[in-house]
């Protein structure tokens, strides 16, 4: 799962479900490309540098310390992620209408 946070609301702004390929990162950083985004924090995956233009980016620690707090949150509140719970959702429609819900999106 990739998701973007607006820096001061720390609203969710876009997500997209699937492993950390490409295709999905693209989907999440398009909305934000088309939001007109000043800064783009990311972690230090590779795949980052070819599609965010360098003006935008920037790699800080500072600047994931939100999205790591509200991953730490999400893993606590929603159990469908993983896999040993009963909550565990196998279907991807079922999981991604939960998260919707619970990004209020």
């Amino acid at each position: 799962m990739v998701y973007a946070l607006e820096k001061n609301s720390k609203n969710v702004v876009s997500f997209n479900v699937g492993k950390r390929t490409n295709k999905t990162l693209n989907r999440v950083l398009e909305t934000l490309k088309l939001s007109e985004a000043k800064k783009i924090f990311t972690d230090r995956l590779k795949n980052y540098r070819y599609f965010i233009d360098e003006k935008l980016y920037s790699v800080k620690c500072f600047g994931t310390n939100h999205i790591e707090s509200k991953n730490l949150t999400l893993r606590t509140h929603l159990k469908r992620p993983n896999r040993r719970t009963i909550c565990f959702s196998k279907s991807l429609v079922v999981f991604t209408a939960v998260l919707k819900i619970y990004f209020r999106i």
